[in-house]
């Protein structure tokens, strides 16, 4: 979808007209999103509507159509359809403050004004020749657009557009309307028409032409991760046999502190860059699918992640990748993106000395080309040890134990919230090895006496739970020493070498935390060494 803009001068007498109309459309839509969080039906809502606001009923569809996008978008973002302010929340919240008066005041009334009240929109519809109820227009000197106001009555004003490049996709669409005047036949093109500093625009969107993909997932992918800390986007170019090519990142820093059009901006920028390397590259792109991303909320605890959170563009990026891809004939794959980090962090970070990020992009490369990611045969005989899962919730119930004694000293309420939050996560981990644990006990031996460093381990763990999970639980803080980590290398061993590795593991007796927290008939080798 294509978005042009430009600016439509009306006489004095007929910009009445328009905003009365403009007024009636708006008033309608706010009605009609009330309407619908009370869950009444579109088709009810349209009869009722044409009467109650004096529109035909393409508008009130229209307004209908309006206010469900404000309300899905809304629930995507996980947020409280109930709190919408029409006109725009900032504007609104400055005009309640009470000290600001005079002109200061009338002005921000006037912008919130325009935002709330003088707006109309009317979608595209190809048997209407393009639009029925705002409609372009073509004349030998100039371009008009023709707006209905009722009752077979129109309104007609004048079209300026200033085009100051080659490419400027504005000359493709007045073409377009040209040759589907002469041959007849139509293309649907939507318009909304808005009201800012007393002067009227019109925003006119229709579908671009897109060219046949040539550039797919035969020819291999790059894996595209993004990630808060560090904030940048990781990107692997993964072969079409699974194999890791190249990798780099590009960093985000650029979006911090901008306002929302440099937001913008920066990311169509961003996206540039990426489908270019694809195009280079000749791969198609591989991309998460997200339904939501989270931006953490007041009083956790994690203000400076929070506020790289609220800069946060991952899904503008991906969108506009998606736009961009499309154009120069880019496949663009999106995958389901649990584990992919965990997976990265834990199989592929330590075999190929990469950073986690680069590791997980990866990963995302690999699963829109069909690879299906098992668990190293490794993995499954550490988790197969009884030692090492006791000295894991060991480790755990150290680490929240020394968390609990930070929240007895800790008076700011907001890193109280973080310090619970650490605390119940560690639960849930704790639980999840307990009942590892117990799987374990209840399976019956298989062992056969063989050397003591290469002795048969049990057979494949089998739990109702996802492995990579139980993995990151009983590896990165145990192990690895921090709840959060980058470096990954010290699991190679593990990966590469087990004999090595298994002779480094070494039982001692119990004590504290680890030991009384343990069954009884455990506490006889709770503690493990692991480097």
């Amino acid at each position: 979808m294509i978005t042009l803009s430009c600016r439509v001068e009306f006489s004095s007498e007929d910009i009445e007209t328009l905003k009365d109309l403009m007024r009636r459309w708006s008033s309608c839509k706010r009605y009609a999103y009330q309407r619908l969080l009370e869950g009444e039906e579109r088709k009810e809502l349209k009869k009722r509507l044409q009467a109650m606001f004096g529109l035909n009923s393409r508008y009130v569809d229209d307004a209908i159509f309006k206010a469900q996008e404000v309300l899905k978008a809304f629930e995507e973002k996980s947020q409280n359809p109930k709190k919408v302010i029409f006109g725009g929340r900032s504007l609104f919240e400055k005009l309640k403050k009470n000290h600001l008066q005079g002109k200061k005041r009338q002005e921000l009334k006037r912008q919130w004004q325009e935002k709330r009240k003088y707006r109309l929109y009317s979608r595209g519809d190809r048997s209407k020749q393009g639009n029925l109820n705002i409609r372009l227009l073509l004349e030998e000197d100039s371009i008009k657009l023709r707006v209905s106001v009722g009752n077979r009555q129109w309104i007609t004003g004048k079209v300026y557009r200033k085009v100051s490049r080659e490419k400027d996709k504005w000359i493709d669409f007045i073409w377009s309307l040209q040759v589907a005047e002469k041959t007849k036949e139509y293309f649907p093109y939507s318009v909304e028409l808005f009201i800012e500093n007393s002067k009227v625009y019109a925003h006119i969107s229709y579908e671009e032409y897109i060219p046949q993909t040539t550039i797919t997932k035969d020819c291999g992918v790059i894996g595209i991760d993004a990630n808060a800390s560090p904030f940048h986007l990781a990107l692997a170019e993964v072969e079409k046999d699974g194999n890791l090519v190249s990798y780099q990142s590009i960093t985000l820093h650029e979006l911090i502190g901008k306002k929302r059009e440099q937001r913008e901006y920066i990311a169509w920028h961003i996206a540039h860059r990426i489908t270019e390397l694809a195009l280079e590259k000749g791969r198609a792109i591989a991309i998460e699918r997200l339904k939501k991303v989270s931006k953490g909320f007041r009083g956790d605890g994690r203000a400076k992640l929070r506020r790289r959170f609220q800069q946060w563009a991952y899904r503008s990026i991906l969108e506009k990748i998606k736009v961009l891809a499309r154009r120069k004939g880019i496949e663009v794959i999106e995958v389901y993106p649990a584990y992919t980090s965990v997976i990265g962090s834990l199989k592929y970070a330590p075999m190929y000395n990469i950073d986690k990020d680069i590791a997980g992009a990866y990963v995302i490369g690999r699963r829109a080309l069909g690879f299906k990611e098992k668990v190293p045969v490794n993995y499954l005989k550490l988790l197969s040890r009884e030692e090492f899962i006791m000295y894991s919730i060991g480790e755990l119930e150290d680490r929240k134990q020394g968390l609990k004694e930070e929240l007895k000293k800790e008076g700011n309420k907001y890193k109280r919230n973080a310090l619970k939050t650490e605390i119940s996560k560690l639960n849930k981990d704790i639980k999840l090895l307990r009942n590892l644990l117990s799987s374990l006990e209840s399976e019956p031996e298989t062992r056969e006496p063989a050397n003591l460093w290469k002795e048969q381990v049990r057979e494949e763990v089998k739990t109702s739970y996802k492995l990579w999970r139980v993995l990151k639980v009983a590896l990165t803080l145990p192990v690895l020493g921090k709840s959060f980590v980058r470096d990954f290398s010290p699991l190679k061993s593990v990966l590469v070498d087990w004999d090595r590795s298994v002779r480094r593991l070494a039982p001692m007796l119990g004590v504290g935390a680890r030991a009384s927290n343990l069954p009884e008939t455990n506490q006889r080798c709770s503690i493990i060494h692991f480097w």
